[in-house]
């Protein structure tokens, strides 16, 4: 972590980075991993099978893997039986509570480096943390299958009693076939497993992680960065930091809403392992649509009462249809209460960017485009990212003898490439508004980090100090013991402290113009004539 003091070069400690590593990547799979049981227990799902595996599954899964469902249905004694299942679903609950302590241990790793960090230990402990994750990520797809058995005789057939008919008209003889299958279907089992598929689980989960440390790093304001770096200090991490901040308050606040809809509910449990595992998929559907992002979906079946109204009524219709906020407002007036909730998102976002912005002396006019020029970016790249992991696909048919017995399917995306130009618009509106407000309320660059400060030169108020790390120069940095330069020399006509009133230079116990005797030599002092001093006492100097 530090840099030695005869070459100059960095000087990598891997025990800290093989320790940090596994600190951040520990605790990452700790938390998904108690997040995914405790959502999957709450739902009910243990009851049909093994708690172990489905939460290795559900991992992988949040973790941007691929768990592929089967299944093998046995019934009427035939082999023409088949289940064909599809999901394509990210439980962004899971991926998100690995997220944030992942990136916590992360970056608080860095700290220890100073204001500036290497490029060669920056990649070390990212590359670390990376082939530490997806290694562990591969043991999970490897752990991660099961398979589950109904068995029919479970189910109380065997013991249906059908009269035989054989004289219905227009019907036949019916007494060999409706009892005879019956009693078939007591002895069927159905076998419905899943399987994690390894090599697109490991790519998924190294995008993963070098998207949560790449985010990490651009949101972290006093993590330091190679040298080179210094406009993301200045311009690049303000947005993003403030991007990052309003979307986890609007997770904090679906989870605040599933909260208040478990309790008045009849199955709160279900509520809150839903919301464990998929509030912030509502959440970040949700911001996209507000925005006025255009969504292309459809559902059938009983896979329809999951979507919320009125969004179950606009896509229980079975064929394609366009998502707008018009056309859910036609449903529910109250949908725009959404435009307006997003609106003021990205309003605070534009303040809180315009707060950790340095001001740099310049005018309002250029501190605001600044402003407005980096969430523009910011949104933009997030916006599309939220639409592409908000994406569902879920699809499953059980077909016996070529008739179907059972269909249900959702699909739901957005448009992209809409959503690029939309956030680059609302990016570009918030971060110039957020700016003017900040600068008229006196905010703006009051939260500046000193790492945007120190590269500026021009410290803001309420700026930290930095704290140089080992093998930085300290020469020029103003401190205890290393005041800083005056900006001007002192001038007693302007400054009152310097300036005494007239009249008291005259005090003895001020300095100042005094009367004193003239140069000469000094008189002595005329010799002792009396008695002698008593033992003990110092004598009088001649």
């Amino acid at each position: 972590m530090g840099v030695s003091g005869n070459s100059g070069r960095a000087a990598i400690r891997w025990g800290d980075v093989v320790l940090a590593s596994i600190a951040a990547v520990s605790w990452a799979l700790v938390a998904m991993a108690g997040t995914a049981a405790l959502g999957l227990h709450l739902l009910g799902a243990d009851a049909a099978g093994a708690l172990g595996p489905m939460t290795a599954a559900v991992v992988v899964l949040g973790a941007g893997g691929s768990v592929t469902p089967t299944g093998d249905v046995s019934a009427f004694g035939l082999s023409g039986a088949q289940a064909d299942t599809a999901v394509d679903f990210a439980p962004l609950g899971v991926a998100l509570a690995g997220a944030v302590p992942l990136a916590w241990f992360f970056l608080h790793s860095l700290r220890a480096a100073g204001n500036r960090i290497p490029g060669t230990e920056l990649a070390a402990r990212a590359a670390a943390v990376a082939v530490l994750f997806v290694a562990v990520i591969g043991g999970l797809a490897w752990a991660g299958h099961d398979l589950i058995t109904i068995d029919g005789g479970q189910l109380g057939l065997g013991e249906v009693k059908v009269p035989g008919t054989s004289g219905i008209p227009g019907l036949g003889d019916l007494g060999g076939l409706l009892p005879g299958r019956l009693a078939d279907l007591a002895d069927a089992r159905a076998r419905v497993g899943f399987s994690v598929d390894a090599a697109r689980s490991l790519v998924g989960a190294a995008c993963w992680v070098a998207g949560v440390l790449v985010i990490a790093l651009l949101a972290s304001r006093r993590s330091p960065l190679p040298r080179g770096c210094e406009p993301l200090h200045r311009v690049v991490r303000p947005a993003v930091s403030a991007l990052v901040a309003v979307v986890l308050v609007a997770v904090a606040a679906g989870f605040a809403a599933a909260a208040y809809a478990a309790v008045g509910d009849a199955h709160p449990r279900r509520i809150a392992g839903a919301a464990l595992l998929g509030a912030p998929n509502g959440v970040w559907l949700a911001i996209p649509l507000g925005l006025f992002v255009p969504w292309n979906g459809r559902a059938t079946g009983t896979l329809t009462t999951l979507l919320p109204d009125p969004l179950d009524k606009l896509l229980g219709v079975g064929d394609d249809q366009t998502v707008t906020l018009g056309r859910l407002a036609q449903l529910d007036g109250r949908v725009w209460l959404l435009a307006v909730a997003t609106a003021v998102l990205m309003l605070y976002a534009g303040v809180l960017a315009a707060a950790r912005t340095p001001v740099c002396g310049r005018s309002l006019g250029a501190f605001a485009g600044r402003c407005a020029l980096a969430l523009a970016a910011a949104t933009a790249l997030a916006l599309p990212l939220m639409v592409w992991l908000t994406g569902v696909s879920a699809n499953a048919s059980l077909s016996v003898l070529g008739f179907d017995a059972f269909g249900a399917g959702i699909e739901l995306h957005g448009n992209a490439g809409l959503a690029l130009a939309l956030g680059a618009a609302w990016g570009a509106a918030a971060g110039a508004a957020g700016a003017l407000l900040a600068r008229m309320a006196g905010a703006a660059g009051r939260r500046a980090a000193h790492l945007a400060g120190e590269e500026t030169g021009v410290p803001g108020p309420g700026e930290e100090t930095g704290v140089p790390g080992p093998g930085e120069e300290t020469a020029g940095v103003p401190g205890p013991y290393n005041p800083a330069p005056p900006y001007r020399s002192p001038n007693p006509a302007t400054n009152p402290y310097l300036k005494l009133p007239p009249g008291l230079h005259g005090s003895p116990t001020l300095p100042g113009p005094r009367d004193r005797p003239p140069a000469g030599p000094r008189p002595r002092r005329p010799p002792y004539e009396g008695p002698p001093p008593p033992p003990g006492t110092p004598r009088r100097g001649r």
